[in-house]
């Protein structure tokens, strides 16, 4: 059992399977061991039983990728619809240990926004996109409806990762991905088209136009905070165009601790966005809960700062 401060743990980044949604799946999409299938299809008493052993008060729940995003056509938006109702119903249940991100059907922007705006109305915390919506960058401007929605309810988005764009597993991955299938995953292919999916969202003038938009990414940003310095100081040179990159990512973007339990990796990041700007989260159950609150017990941090990451933080962003 976690020895903490005396305070909840909320845990942000945590993975479910709507059944109707994963029979849509192909491919390395739909490849998971059996243990993690039963886990992610699971949001009753196996998953909470896990939280109990760990110590885990509350998840925030959003579906596993690559979720909705490749949904297109006109069913989309109802079939995006049902699975948030299912995983409103589960949370209904559960209504002390369980919170929950949208799925959104990002082909339809518009729906996509009003879906976010429905869901929030049922006590959703925000959505969740993982990766490119179909064909586009989240920083398309077919798509900045649903920043502006999310601006206008108050509440993040979540950039989760899904695999990088095929034209670059192609030229950048596949004489290795046989062999290393998590190459274009968790190993590396995921923080790089993530984080790239964050740095076109601050080019793309975005948080000028909206300007209280939130954002959340996963695994202690991406990279991103250990990079900050360099692309800061390489996008403020006088010879292009110049862009507030360390001003907009510590002000527009909280970042959580899914799947990095490093110490070393967690100070650079209080050092560069500072204790408000980040969560804890596991990212169960592709990573199992006690080594992410086993990790908090050692954490050079005072309570009061460990207070911030277990819960403190989750609960002012998400108004919980």
């Amino acid at each position: 059992m976690l020895k903490k401060p005396k305070c909840p743990v909320i845990a942000l980044e945590e993975h479910y399977w709507d059944h109707e949604l994963a029979a849509t799946f192909s491919g390395g999409d739909a490849m998971r061991g059996e243990e993690t299938i039963k886990r992610l299809y699971d949001l009753g008493e196996l998953r909470i039983k896990e939280m109990d052993e760990a110590g885990i008060d509350i998840q925030v729940i959003s579906h596993g990728a690559p979720a909705t995003q490749k949904l297109s056509g006109d069913g989309a938006v109802a079939f995006a619809r049902r699975v948030n109702d299912r995983l409103a119903a589960a949370i209904a249940a559960h209504p002390k240990r369980f919170a929950a991100f949208a799925a959104l059907p990002t082909s339809d922007p518009k729906a996509a926004a009003d879906e976010l705006e429905r869901t929030v109305k049922l006590g959703f915390k925000g959505a969740m996109i993982h990766g490119l919506a179909g064909a586009l960058f989240p920083d398309d401007k077919s798509l900045w409806p649903i920043f502006a929605r999310a601006e206008k309810l108050d509440v993040p988005i979540y950039l989760h990762p899904s695999v990088p764009h095929p034209a670059v597993m192609e030229v950048y991955y596949k004489d290795y991905v046989k062999d290393f299938p998590m190459l274009i995953r968790a190993a590396w292919g995921f923080t790089v088209e993530t984080a790239t999916v964050a740095i076109r969202l601050v080019l793309s003038g975005i948080f000028d136009t909206h300007p209280k938009l939130k954002i959340i990414l996963g695994h202690l940003g991406e990279t991103l905070p250990f990079l900050l310095e360099r692309i800061d100081e390489s996008l403020s040179r006088p010879d292009h165009k110049q862009v507030r990159f360390r001003e907009v990512f510590c002000n527009n973007f909280w970042i959580t601790t899914s799947g990095f339990f490093s110490t070393p990796a967690l100070q650079c990041c209080v050092t560069e966005m500072g204790i408000d700007r980040i969560m804890f989260s596991v990212d169960w159950p592709f990573v199992a809960n006690p080594p992410g609150t086993r990790w908090m017990e050692s954490v050079p941090l005072s309570d009061e700062d460990k207070i911030k990451i277990l819960s403190g933080n989750a609960k002012w962003l998400l108004r919980m």
